[in-house]
């Protein structure tokens, strides 16, 4: 009788074959759109002023190394391992890059990151670095369905970190050209790396939030890498006593790894986030902003706001200590302002007297109903009832920016424009965008490592603009300036 071969061997060996030419065109185009969204998340994260950043540029400069790889915005090289940290943190730090819906993950924050950083080091063409990508996120998502990424939260674990590091060993091993057998040994090596708790909700400097990301791309590139050199590791690290499953979420769905291989590609699903923060909270923002909008409310017409969502992921942003996964306090800061960015998490917003008061007066229930449908759907009703009685209600199932409510592709290069230009010119900006629009062309990635590192400064007073209601606001700020005129990052 013959014996069935392991999974992990068969996943190895269809790494080992992937190649573009076998993609679908439309996926690929999902793919430059992807790429450019996520450079444009890095690119915001890179600003000196963001005291993570800080730190992660002083931390690799006193770790020194070969001058293997570039850190975005930093006119500095380093070892391509450090770069995939330092990166992959800055690629989740805005918490505005593209996210899977139903894998609860941000995978294109580890696999960009990991794919420059060896892409450069390796000098590889175009569409190498391309289909390194595209590996690393499939990969990624695949093994959040074969572990359960609603069994990994109720563990504590951070699905963007766990599953992120077997992506990234697939992206860097693809890029370091290994064989199906080393493909196997460095999926066994990120395996034992594998790390990311969400204990990070606890950390209100929201540093530790991006750094699974970072970890996450870091631990792949070193398995990939470790593997190429020849070091040994687990073969097989999803069978046997010792597997992934067993240590991670207690679920085993082996066949989510190889199902419909060629044929199903996760990337297109991915939802573009047009808020800084919680993509749990983007529903109900839409469903908010929609209702102020077509009522014509203003935050001061607003006496309260219920938001029901799915039970099981209610614990995620209920009250969160985090501002970035607090609906108490997105959902404020949404209709005073007009939109969340990343300053909004950072700062606190609850110093304007409206985001005070809306905060307080905005709560959660948990909605078992809507639990038949999450993950897959992060199904939000809203409920404003107003100081003049009115009870206004809207149900979102799918945020802007979903595959179900899609962005189109302008939309999504407007929004690339509008991050990346609040640290580099816009003509500089739109050089980058140029690079990725042709990344299949290249012969190497230098020129576009080069952009990347060295940004000339972006317009003085650089601003997001906000709606005219926004603009419009009078309610003074604590520093003295209008509401509707409050500082963007820049």
């Amino acid at each position: 009788m013959t014996r069935a071969m392991p999974v992990s061997t068969q996943l190895a060996e269809r790494l080992a074959a992937f190649r573009l030419r076998d993609v679908p065109p439309e996926v690929v185009a999902h793919a430059r759109l992807i790429l450019l969204d996520t450079l444009g998340a890095m690119l915001a994260a890179s600003a000196p002023k963001y005291s993570a950043t800080r730190i992660l540029m002083d931390f690799a400069r006193r770790l020194g190394g070969r001058p293997e790889s570039s850190l975005v915005g930093q006119k500095l090289k380093t070892s391509c391992i450090t770069a995939a940290l330092v990166n992959g943190t800055l690629g989740y730090y805005c918490d505005i890059e593209p996210h899977h819906v139903g894998g609860i993950l941000h995978a294109p924050a580890v696999q960009v990151p990991t794919s420059l950083a060896v892409a450069e080091k390796e000098g590889v063409t175009g569409t190498r670095f391309l289909e390194a990508m595209l590996l690393g996120i499939e990969v990624t998502c695949r093994v959040s369905f074969a572990l359960n990424p609603v069994a990994l939260y109720n563990r504590g674990f951070h699905p963007s970190a766990i599953c992120g590091a077997f992506g990234a060993a697939a992206a860097a091993g693809h890029l370091f050209r290994l064989s199906a057998s080393k493909f196997a040994i460095a999926l066994g090596l990120a395996m034992q790396q594998a790390s990311g708790l969400l204990a990070w909700a606890s950390d209100h400097t929201e540093h530790s939030r991006p750094f699974n990301p970072g970890l996450a791309a870091r631990n792949g590139t070193t398995a990939a890498y470790l593997a190429h050199l020849g070091f040994g590791g687990p073969p097989t690290p999803f069978e046997g006593k010792y597997d992934a499953f067993t240590a991670f979420s207690g679920e085993k769905h082996p066949e989510a790894l190889l199902a419909d291989w060629g044929k199903r590609y996760h990337l297109p699903e991915f939802a573009y986030k047009r808020y800084s923060s919680c993509s749990f909270t983007h529903p109900g923002l839409d469903a908010l902003l929609g209702l102020a909008r077509d009522h014509h409310l203003k935050p001061a017409q607003v006496r309260e706001i219920v938001l029901r969502f799915p039970l099981s992921g209610t614990p995620m942003i209920d009250n969160n200590e985090l501002k970035s996964h607090c609906a108490q306090y997105v959902l404020p800061v949404g209709l005073v302002f007009g939109q969340v960015m990343i300053d909004d998490i950072l700062q606190d917003r609850t110093r304007h007297p409206e985001v005070a008061r809306l905060s307080a007066n905005t709560h959660m229930v948990g909605d078992p109903e809507l639990d038949t449908t999450y993950p897959e759907v992060y199904a939000s009703i809203v409920v404003v009832t107003t100081t003049d009685g009115r009870r206004l209600t809207r149900r979102v199932d799918h945020a802007k920016g979903t595959r179900e409510n899609p962005l189109t592709p302008e939309e999504i290069h407007q929004k690339y424009r509008t991050l990346a230009s609040t640290v580099t010119s816009a003509a500089h900006a739109e050089r980058i965008a140029d690079v990725v629009r042709r990344i299949e062309r290249l012969t190497n990635l230098d020129g576009l490592a080069i952009m990347l590192r060295n940004l000339p400064a972006a317009a003085p007073g650089r601003t997001i603009r906000k709606p005219a209601h926004v603009r419009r606001a009078k309610a003074a700020r604590p520093n003295g300036t209008a509401s509707g005129t409050r500082r963007r990052a820049s």
